[in-house]
């Protein structure tokens, strides 16, 4: 488990990308579990935790279920990995259940989000009935529906992956007290490189204060994955048949979201994505990053936040890749590993992750101190979600937002910086720039998501700059400063709505 591989990775993450391809095809060469090379890849046991009491499967139950919740994808997956070990113990059949249950705000459950999920799912069964593992997708809460499942499929062990947002922690909770106590309930980090209980016990200040814990880790994190291969023990009862397309036509979405062409869902449409990055973009990671009108970076962040994609295969990759990017492979690594697993620690150990009252006690106070300042502009929300400020390249950020699902992460910042600027109080500001973030980004409703608008709003994992009105001393971000970086008229003209 502590070795670190190197050159092999490379070889061996090229035939994972064509046995996932081939199983997203439904042939037979996916099939076949690789016993030799499962049994040289272990299981490191602090990527799970207990959440039960009971550690042992029960007696003569029918079949292990992992709940499948954050992470939606078959291959490179650390739960469903376990659950299929346990599985295989146990000689029983292997169960994956998504419990799909809609946002409270009807607002935030738009066919952009839902439609990229549903479809990963919809793979997801493809694959699982290549690997002879049930697919199950039921409808309503965990806590409402899960136990009910367990019992009515005598199943003798749950396995779910991690997420740090209070929902999902309050599914866990729900389940946890539903399900009897002789059986087993295994929670596993397999959205993080290094797991977020490993990774501190805290919540770090800042990107440096996790950086070292971090690193020192990767070397044992850091591995290839089993495959999850063809389940040698079938279950008497198949799983329900999904109906897709009428499921998708059913539910009650806010259409208005459109999807959008350019992210094609699932597993497969991830890989592709991460190989055009390797081919055409890595290159110019470390020196075009930070410029809204270069092609340089990734575009995994969807794929990534919905889970179809590993952020643990995405690093092997890249990595393998060092001597045709060297400058931009740590630079990535940086932003993949350090900073993205820094927002789950914040969510995780920081209840009030979307409130002003989770930020630093310098930030509260400055932006108390500031609250009744003058502002130049003071614009609704109404106002703001139709990009109809005096502010072009505002504009333009948000139109690309709305019309595409993503945004380039400078223009992240700035959009928000001036959401605060230019609205009455910071508590509105963070309430609007985080429902336009969650409504429209792709990759919205996710730790990155909220640490983005707490940075640049309430600054969070940041210091204190000059100060200055409406902000105080969080850091500012102007117009000006943008032409520096790069050349806003360009971007002004791709993406300012029309009628702007």
């Amino acid at each position: 488990v502590t070795e670190k591989r190197k050159a092999p990775s490379n070889k061996m993450g090229n035939a994972k990308k064509q046995k996932l391809q081939v199983a997203k095809e439904g042939m037979g060469e996916s099939e076949e579990v690789n016993e030799h090379q499962n049994q040289d890849l272990k299981f490191n046991k602090k990527r799970m935790r207990f959440l039960s009491q009971t550690e042992k499967m029960k007696q003569g139950s029918e079949g292990v279920v992992y709940w499948m919740n954050r992470d939606h994808r078959v291959q490179d997956n650390w739960a469903l990995i376990l659950a299929q070990q346990l599985a295989l113990e146990g000689k029983v059949p292997l169960h994956i259940c998504v419990c799909l249950v809609l946002p409270q705000n009807s607002k935030l459950a738009t066919l952009r989000h839902v439609g990229f999920m549903l479809r990963g799912l919809e793979e997801n069964a493809k694959e699982c009935r290549a690997l002879d593992i049930q697919f199950h997708l039921l409808q309503g809460s965990a806590g409402e529906v899960l136990p009910g499942f367990v019992a009515d499929w005598n199943l003798g062990a749950v396995v779910t992956d991690f997420s740090p947002l209070r929902e999902p922690l309050r599914w866990l909770e729900d389940v946890k007290k539903g399900i009897p106590l002789d059986i087993p309930f295994i929670q596993v980090d397999a959205h993080n490189v290094v797991p977020c209980w490993v990774a501190s016990d805290k919540q770090e200040y800042a990107a440096r204060t996790i950086r070292t814990k971090i690193n020192k880790l990767l070397p044992e994190f850091l591995t290839e994955m089993p495959t999850v291969g063809k389940h040698p023990h079938p279950a008497a009862q198949t799983a329900k048949p999904v109906d897709w397309a009428g499921l998708m036509s059913s539910l009650e979405l806010d259409r208005t979201v459109e999807e959008v062409g350019w992210a094609r869902p699932g597993t497969a449409a991830g890989l592709a994505m991460l190989e055009s990055f390797i081919d055409q973009r890595l290159k110019n990671f470390a020196t075009l990053r930070n410029n809204p009108n270069s092609s340089a970076l990734s575009q995994l962040s969807p794929w990534i936040r919905f889970g179809h994609l590993s952020a643990q295969r995405v690093v092997l990759r890249v990595k393998s890749c060092e001597k045709k990017a060297r400058e931009s492979v740590p630079t990535f690594i940086e932003e993949l590993v350090v900073r993205r697993e820094l927002t789950d620690n914040f969510c995780f150990y920081n209840s009030n992750y979307d409130s002003v009252k989770g930020a630093s006690d310098w930030a509260q106070k400055t932006l108390k101190d500031h609250a009744k300042d003058p502002r130049p502009y003071v614009y609704s929300q109404e106002q703001l979600e139709k990009a109809q400020t005096h502010d072009k390249l505002w504009n333009a950020a948000q139109y690309q937002m709305v019309t595409e699902g993503k945004m380039h992460g400078f223009m992240r910042m700035y959009w928000a910086k001036k959401i605060l600027e230019w609205t009455s109080s910071p508590e509105e500001a963070l309430s609007i720039a985080i429902y336009l973030n969650d409504r429209y980004e792709l990759d919205g409703q996710d730790p990155n998501g909220f640490v983005g608008c707490m940075w640049s709003i309430c600054g969070i994992h940041d210091q204190g700059w000059g100060e200055r009105p409406v902000f105080g001393k969080i850091r500012y971000m102007n117009y000006k400063g943008c032409t520096r970086k790069f050349d806003v008229a360009q971007f002004e003209r791709k993406y300012c709505p029309k009628t702007a």
